[in-house]
This record gives C-alpha cells, structure tokens and sequence, in this order.
C-alpha cells in the first residue's frame, strides 16, 4: 500500500499520443504554436476571463506578472505558503513582508495587513491555499485605500469561485499553475491570466524576450513560453476534467465522513456556495484531543506507506534565506498551523475509497494508542 498527495492526472494516453505525433509531424515545437493558442482560447472560456497566457511553469508566470505590473520595494503576502510565492519576489529585488493568517481560512488576514504597510509597499499578493478564495473584497479595498498592486498567486485555484464569480478574474492579474502535483497539469506550465488589456500586451510580450516583430526588442524580457507538448497535454486533461472534479469531491466527501468519527482530527471545509476543484485533503490535528502531535502522525502514516505532506511547514518566514532577510516575527497563527495542518493523499492519489477506510483506520487506531 503506496498513496501520494499529488498524483498527476493522466488524460486517454492515446489521445495525448496522436496529439504529439501531430506535433512532430508539423514540426512545429514551440513559439507560440497552434496548440498553445487553441489551449488558451479553451482556457479563458473556461475560466471566465478575458487573457490566458501561458507559461513554461508558475513560477516564472509569477516573475513576468511582478515585472508587468511594475512592482518594486515591498509586497505584503502570507507566511503560510509554498516557497516560490516569497522567492519570485526576492528573485525580482522585492522585499516579502510576511503577514499572518485567518486561522479559520488559512488564507491573510485583511485585518492584520494595513500595519505592514511602509512608503516602500508597491502590493498585495493574495494566495488562494488550498483553492478556497481570498477575502477579495476586502483586501480590494485595502488596496485601493493605499494605491496599491494587487495580484493573485492562484497555484491552487484551477475553476474555482468567489462569491460566483471566477477566482482568475480577481485583482489585477493571476497566476495559475498546472504542475503535475496539480488537479490540472501539462506536466509542467501555468498561465498569466488577467481581464487588464494592457497588462496582458505587455506580459505577452516579456514571455518572449519582449520582442515586438521579428527583430525589435521593446524592452527586457525572457523566456516563460509555454511548448506545444504541454499545450498538447493540457488540451487532453480538460476533456476528462469533469470527471476529475467529480473523483475529487467523491474523495473528499468519504473522507470527511470518515475522518468526523476521529476526535482532535478535522478536515477543512470548501464553501458550499462556490466551485471547488477539492483537489486538496486537508487535516488539522489537535494534539491535546488527539492525543499525538502532527509530526508522529506524518511519521506512522510514512511508515504504512501513506506518504502525507506538512504543509507549508515551518513557514516562509522560517525558511532561510526570509529568517536572516526578516529577522524574527511574530504570526502566531501561522506558527500554530504550521505544526497542525496535514495533507493526507486526494485525488488521483485514491483510485477507490475503499483505500480512505484503510487510511483512517490507521489514524484512528494511533488515536487509542
């Protein structure tokens, strides 16, 4: 018995095969190649927005849309992410400052952002963890109070929702990510996605060295393309997507009846009133209920082969280089759901839910233990 959080979703291998032998036939690999345009038409009638860019991966989506939005100084965002969410910025000379979060929504807290707020802030970036939006009104309006940027790093938020409206179109730009770990990938890539005309002129061309024609090179740009066999790859995945939302929820579902009869063992909550991809079972683990901290939970599950992940421990504000660059900082709801929050393996990672039983069997013997 071996079950992983992330496994990829693999479309009809057929499929995907005819599909690269087209593209080898046509010899046309990358550089904006019909595939890549017909995904992106698919993409942003599929997520409601008017430009779809995409991208070799989401972390150079991310640099593009920092550098197309002109941001510079510091960007406020949370702790409680995954690394590339500070590194992008670092990477772009932008100093994190590192806020707390809604122990209830995982995500920031709009109420702890406006005392971070410095000369130097040029933005806001929101993390939608685990696919559950932002409180984007909210932080919208703290935005515009200030004059200030704000963008989305929406790794998790593939056809999701925010008070019904398409979590892709919020803010100034968003960033999605279609790695393999995610409930869509094209093995690698991402997609720079934006209703803003300008903005999206303006990371089109940055993705492809900001060259204008042939030969005029308009400003400073780099290389985000997205190939032909990834398009190829996303194109198969969104025919049987419907029917990975649909395992996805099923999973989810069984998992949460299952796990309620666990004291000091949760599982987080999707909003009924929106659209999830409920690609991610989350766990929170209450040692003086349970009776174990989170850590010998991971370690037993790993030892049945169940390989549960500690996400986003021990935080980017306690992962060099952010501790020397930021010194010592106080997020007490980041530091406590560091050491509570399990992932436990979702999706693809269940081929039947029969495997669930045996996994929370587990958990509930080391509960008596």
């Amino acid at each position: 018995m071996r079950f992983f959080v992330g496994r990829p979703n693999i479309p009809d291998p057929d499929d995907f095969l005819a599909s690269a032998r087209t593209i080898l036939e046509n010899k046309h690999l990358t550089n904006n190649g019909p595939l890549v345009k017909d995904f992106e038409q698919k993409l942003s009638e599929l997520l409601g927005v008017k430009h779809v860019i995409t991208v070799c991966n989401a972390t150079i989506g991310l640099l593009v849309a920092i550098k197309a939005l002109d941001l510079s100084g510091e960007v406020i965002l949370p702790s409680f992410t995954f690394i590339a969410s500070a590194h992008v910025l670092q990477w772009t000379g932008i100093k994190p400052v590192f806020c707390d979060i809604d122990p209830a929504t995982h995500n920031i807290d709009p109420a702890k952002i406006e005392q971070l707020i410095t000369d130097k802030t040029s933005a806001i970036m929101g993390v939608h963890i685990w696919g559950r939006p932002c409180p984007h009104d909210e932080l919208a309006e703290i935005a515009y109070k200030h004059g200030l940027k704000l963008f989305y790093d929406s790794a998790h938020a593939f056809c999701t929702t925010y008070k019904s409206r398409p979590i892709a179109a919020l803010g100034d730009v968003s960033v999605l990510s279609f790695h393999a770990t995610k409930c869509f990938n094209t093995f690698e890539g991402g997609a720079i996605v934006t209703n803003d005309d300008e903005l999206a002129q303006k990371a089109r061309l940055m993705c492809n060295f900001s060259f204008e024609g042939e030969d005029n090179v308009t400003g400073l740009g780099i290389n985000a393309k997205m190939t032909e066999i990834q398009a190829a790859m996303g194109l198969c995945n969104l025919k049987s997507f419907s029917k990975v939302l649909s395992h996805n929820k099923n999973v989810y579902d069984y998992y949460k009846e299952k796990l309620y009869e666990v004291k000091g063992f949760s599982i987080i909550d999707y909003p009924v009133n929106e659209i999830n991809n409920y690609h991610y079972i989350i766990t929170e683990i209450d040692e003086s209920v349970y009776g174990h901290p989170r850590d010998e939970v991971h370690d037993l599950l790993k030892s049945h082969g169940i390989f549960a992940r500690r996400y986003f421990y021990p935080g980017c504000h306690k992962s060099p280089p952010y501790k020397n660059l930021c010194g010592d900082i106080y997020l007490p709801n980041t530091d406590s759901l560091c050491n509570r929050v399990l992932a436990l393996p979702g999706g693809s990672g269940i081929d039947d839910l029969g495997s669930i039983d045996e996994i929370v069997h587990i958990i509930k013997s080391f509960n008596k233990s």
